[in-house]
């Protein structure tokens, strides 16, 4: 492809990686409440070395949804995560902006 790879969708990068014989996982924001950094449909694909491109959320949020792919793609086993305010523990991964997201995580390929 001629496209820097920057502009790409996600789904098109997931198809680049995977003909190149990379392990790919997509996680995808299914739901969102309040106010939330990214809209439903907003997706991340993740190779096992931990390489993504696009967004879910930003900041320790997508930290987490990288580290949760690189596991799936060993497992094979698809994921619902779910992200808030991080409330009475301060070491929870949460959102500052006071919304809350779901993100399923499942491998391609």
């Amino acid at each position: 492809m001629e496209n820097d790879i920057e502009t790409l969708d996600p789904l098109m990068v997931a198809e680049r990686w995977i003909d190149e014989g990379r392990d790919v996982a997509i996680a995808t924001v299914v739901d969102t409440w309040g106010s939330a950094p990214r809209p439903t449909g907003s997706q991340l694909v993740i190779d096992r070395d931990g390489n993504f491109h696009g967004s879910v959320s930003g900041g320790c949020v997508e930290g987490a949804v990288v580290s949760e792919a690189v596991d799936i793609l060993s497992d094979g086993k698809p994921r619902m995560l779910e992200f808030g305010v991080a409330d009475e523990t301060a070491w929870q991964v949460g959102l500052s902006c006071g919304g809350k997201i779901r993100v399923f995580v499942e491998r391609l390929g």
